[in-house]
């Protein structure tokens, strides 16, 4: 059986974000492009008790459990903070890990002066997508986060029929910032994260993902930090060709590691790295 790849996408994606790179994986792995909580055909959230990374990530685990042997793990944006997550918890049921500007932005707390002011940046995105679905201005919430995002004018550029389905799930965008804001997982522990892992980040993206990926780079034990020249935080779309090149050698070179037993023989709910 080909070696297990699971593809986790940004915020008010699918996991069609990943078509590209999972066509020209096909051939040699076992390519899963779940959509996560609200995206794509997955149903939405259901509103039983706050929100967290670890209800997101319920069904990554699951996928896990169902591996005959350990997966890789690529996440890239809200999708790079639940990846981030599954491997706290999950690390020795995966061969390697590609974080591409994880959100993870509870790795910014109790850091330095940089680190507040990248964290109290992202709130005021976080904020504003929260008035936004308090008052029901639904299009310039999502349009603010777009841009924010991707560029000014992006939204602008959209077609109208893409503007409309991205503002009806802001509200996922809220609980995603949510997510990421209070996990209360830290820095630390990161250290004993043993797993062979590729951090990659745009030139141009904003200030809080950069942080976010040099914290990554000084505290994981065997990582590789890349850097796209002329990259925003959208690297995947916007520069398909120079990521999904990173990610296909990062998995090639990993492709026989091992970490641990097979999965079965350890605990499905106890993280394996203290959270705080």
């Amino acid at each position: 059986m080909p070696t297990p790849v699971l593809l986790l996408h940004s915020s008010l994606a699918s996991g069609a974000q990943w078509r590209t790179l999972a066509a020209s994986l096909e051939a040699r792995y076992q390519v899963f492009a779940p959509d996560l909580i609200g995206y794509g055909k997955a149903p939405a959230w259901g509103g039983e008790g706050p929100f967290h990374l670890h209800d997101e990530a319920r069904a990554i685990d699951a996928l896990l459990d169902g591996l005959d042997e350990p997966a890789h793990l690529v996440g890239h944006s809200y999708g790079g903070a639940v990846a981030l997550h599954v491997a706290r918890e999950h690390g020795p049921r995966l061969s390697s890990l590609t974080l591409i500007e994880p959100v993870a932005f509870h790795l910014l707390r109790d850091g330095d002066a940089a680190d507040a002011a990248a964290l109290a940046e992202i709130r005021a995105v976080a904020d504003g997508i929260a008035r936004g679905l308090a008052s029901g201005e639904y299009a310039s919430a999502c349009g603010a986060f777009v841009d924010y995002w991707s560029g000014a004018g992006t939204w602008a550029s959209m077609g109208q029929a893409k503007r409309a389905a991205a503002a009806l799930r802001v509200g996922k965008v809220a609980l995603d910032f949510h997510a990421t804001l209070e996990q209360r997982a830290r820095l630390a522990g990161l250290e004993r994260l043993p797993l062979p892992t590729l951090v990659v980040h745009g030139e141009r993206s904003p200030a809080p993902t950069r942080r976010i990926c040099e914290r990554l780079a000084s505290r994981l034990p065997d990582v590789r930090a890349e850097t796209i020249p002329g990259a925003g935080h959208m690297s995947p779309i916007t520069h398909a060709e120079e990521v999904n090149a990173l990610i296909t050698a990062h998995l090639d070179a990993n492709s026989q590691h091992r970490i641990g037993a097979s999965h079965p023989h350890h605990p499905r709910r106890e993280s394996w790295i203290p959270q705080s």
